[in-house]
């Protein structure tokens, strides 16, 4: 008796590339597994601090009216 075909990757190639091969996504906010503690820590202390650009506007605009008076 003839052994049987265990595996064959025929038309394979053609399926993958229909539809296209595509990079795959990065993560919008990659892992801090790993990272340095120290700098851990600068940046969530730095993050706290810093305002965000609606509140920057506010501030500037603030600032602005309080010198011309």
């Amino acid at each position: 008796m003839a052994k049987s075909k265990n595996h064959t990757n025929h038309n394979q190639n053609r399926k993958h590339h229909r539809n296209g091969i595509k990079k795959s996504q990065a993560h919008k906010c990659p892992s801090n597994k790993g990272v340095d503690r120290k700098f851990l820590r600068n940046m969530k202390k730095s993050r706290a601090r810093n305002l965000s650009t609606a509140k920057q506007l506010i501030v500037a605009k603030y600032r602005k009216d309080q010198a011309e008076k």
